[in-house]
C-alpha cells in the first residue's frame, strides 16, 4: 500500500526532475553544479522512496548496495587503467570528488539505474510475480540495455560538449569510444544480476496500482524527451575538439543525442507503459 506522502513525494521528485531539465536551457544563467545537482538527487531519492514499498526498505538497501558498489569500484578501476569503460577523467564540473571520483555520479547510477530496472521488469510482465527462471538472467539483461540507451543519449553531449569528463584519447561517437557503451553494459549487468539473484532468494509480491508505476515510467521518458530541449544548448560553440584533436559539429552531437532518445529510450518507456498492469 502506497502511503499519501509516499506518493507525493514520488510525483513531487519527478516534477523537480522536470525543472531539472528545463534548466538546462538557461546554463549559461545558472550554476553549472545546481543544474547537476537537479539532475541525480531527485531521481535517486525517487528511487530510495519507490523501492522501499516496491522491495521493502531492506530490499532497496540492498540494490543500492550493488548499484554503488558496482558503480564505484567500476570506476575507480577505469579512471586508473582504461578498463571496462576507456581512458577518462572527470574534471569538476560534477563537484566535489572521493579519490577522482565525484560524489554525485553514484547517485546519478543508483536513480537512473532504477528506473531502468522498473521498466524491464515491467516490459517482461514481472511486476507482479517474483523474478524467477529465465526471468532471473533476462531482466538483468534488458534493464542493462535501457540503462545503455541512457549513456549513449547522453555522453557526447556531458564530456564532448560540456567537459564533465574528458575522454584522453577521444573516440568514433562524438569522442567517446565505443568501449564505453561495452564498460556501462557490463558494469550495469553485473549489479543487475546481483540483485535478480538477491530477489529471487527474497521474493516479494506486491498489489500496486497504475499510478504506482507510472512515475518510473515519466522519469525514463523525461530524460529522454529531455534532450530534446538542448538542441540549441546555451553557450555551446558551433564547432568543438575533443581530446584527441578531433573537430565535431555541436549541431550533429545535440542531433544524435535526440535521435538516439527518440528512436530508443522513448520506445522503451511506451512498452513499459504499455506492460503496465492497470493499462
Amino acid at each position: 500500500m502506497v502511503g499519501a506522502w509516499q506518493r507525493r513525494f514520488l510525483w513531487g521528485m519527478l516534477l523537480i526532475y522536470v525543472t531539472a531539465r528545463i534548466c538546462q536551457l538557461y546554463a549559461d544563467r545558472l550554476p553549472t553544479l545546481f543544474i547537476v545537482v537537479l539532475h541525480v538527487v531527485p531521481p535517486a531519492l525517487f528511487a530510495l522512496v519507490h523501492g522501499s514499498i516496491l522491495y521493502t526498505p531492506k530490499g532497496i538497501s540492498v540494490f543500492a548496495t550493488f548499484c554503488l558498489g558496482g558503480a564505484i569500484l567500476a570506476e575507480s578501476i577505469g579512471l586508473r587503467t582504461g578498463f571496462p569503460f576507456g581512458r577518462y577523467y572527470f574534471t569538476d564540473v560534477m563537484g566535489p570528488k572521493i579519490f577522482q571520483l565525484p560524489v554525485l555520479l553514484g547517485l546519478a547510477y543508483l536513480g537512473i539505474g532504477y528506473v531502468a530496472w522498473i521498466l524491464a521488469v515491467l516490459i517482461l510482465g514481472t511486476c507482479d510475480k517474483p523474478i524467477r527462471g529465465a526471468r532471473v538472467f533476462t531482466v538483468p539483461l534488458l534493464a542493462s540495455l535501457i540503462m545503455v540507451a541512457w549513456d549513449v543519449s547522453m555522453d557526447p553531449d556531458w564530456s564532448t560538449l560540456d567537459h564533465a569528463w574528458i575522454w584522453r584519447d577521444g573516440g568514433a561517437y562524438f569522442g567517446v569510444p565505443v568501449s564505453n557503451f561495452l564498460g556501462w553494459f557490463l558494469t550495469a549487468y553485473l549489479y543487475y544480476q546481483a540483485f535478480a539473484l538477491y530477489c529471487r532468494a527474497n521474493p516479494t509480491l506486491a498489489v500496486l496500482s497504475r499510478r504506482f508505476w507510472l512515475p518510473a515510467i515519466l522519469f525514463y521518458a523525461v530524460c529522454a524527451l529531455g534532450n530534446l530541449l538542448i538542441l540549441n544548448l546555451p553557450m555551446a560553440p558551433p564547432v568543438v575538439t575533443d581530446a584527441a584533436g578531433k573537430q565535431w559539429l555541436t549541431a550533429d552531437i545535440l542531433d544524435s543525442c535526440a535521435l538516439i532518445s527518440l528512436v530508443v529510450m522513448v520506445p522503451f518507456a511506451l512498452l513499459a507503459w504499455r506492460k503496465d498492469p492497470g493499462f
